[in-house]
Formats: C-alpha cells, sequence, structure tokens
C-alpha cells in the first residue's frame, strides 16, 4: 500500500440524499462487487449518478446540509492507494477494490472505510495541507 495521507472533497460537488426514516428492516442490494446491508436511519445517497447507501451515523459525522436534498462531504479522509487489488470491509458490506483504487476512512485509525476508484478519486478529493 502507499502512504496514507489526509485529503478533503474537493469544493462544489453536492450529492443528493434521503435518509431511509421509515420504520423497515432495511435491504439488501449488489455493488461494487460485494452484497451491501442498508438499514433503518441509513442514507440514499446519489454521487453524480453513483448511488449507494451511508451508515446514519457516518453520514450525520462526515456530511453538512448545504441545501433541500444536497448535501457536501466536510469531514476529512485517510486514503492510501493500493498496488494490488483486494476487498475492505465497508459498515454496509465489503467493496471490491483493484491496483490504483484508492482505500479511503472517514477516521484516521482507518476505520469506517470504504474503497473509491483510482479516477473517482482523483477527481473529488485534494490534498489536505
Amino acid at each position: 500500500m502507499g502512504e496514507r495521507l489526509r485529503y478533503r472533497r474537493r469544493p462544489g460537488q453536492p450529492v443528493v440524499a434521503v435518509q431511509l426514516k421509515l420504520d423497515t428492516e432495511g435491504f439488501r442490494y449488489q455493488k461494487w462487487g460485494e452484497e451491501q446491508r442498508c438499514k433503518a436511519n441509513d442514507w440514499l445517497v446519489d454521487n453524480d449518478g453513483e448511488v449507494y447507501t451511508v451508515d446514519a451515523d457516518s453520514f450525520a459525522r462526515t456530511y453538512t446540509a448545504e441545501g433541500q436534498g444536497t448535501y457536501v462531504k466536510s469531514g476529512k479522509v485517510w486514503a492510501e492507494q493500493a498496488t494490488e487489488g483486494g476487498s475492505v470491509a465497508t459498515k454496509e458490506g465489503g467493496t471490491n477494490y483493484a491496483s490504483g483504487d484508492w482505500l479511503v476512512s472517514n477516521e484516521e485509525d482507518g476505520s469506517d472505510a470504504y474503497a473509491v476508484s483510482g479516477k473517482k478519486f482523483e477527481e473529488s478529493y485534494e490534498l489536505d495541507e
């Protein structure tokens, strides 16, 4: 793996999100090569056409409302570029990644992790200096 550094979301990239405030047992879906699980109060996020769910606690810690139904990722992330493929456990399930993708975590200790393609990471994040 590469060196883990702190990054921030580039400005001007809001997501559209809706919290699933429903009396539900949640649902399962296939994404990123693995089964994902969504539960009551999690968030359904549309990130420039990429749709996925985010754990309620994680969303509350890392996103800030920008407008009606729009949010910006305000929390810093720690990331390192993968030198080989693998899979990372997420709060929703798991994500497969390839060499050149980025392993990203919302916590400095590497927890609350996910993977992002190399191209999407470069478009979305910048080094937090």
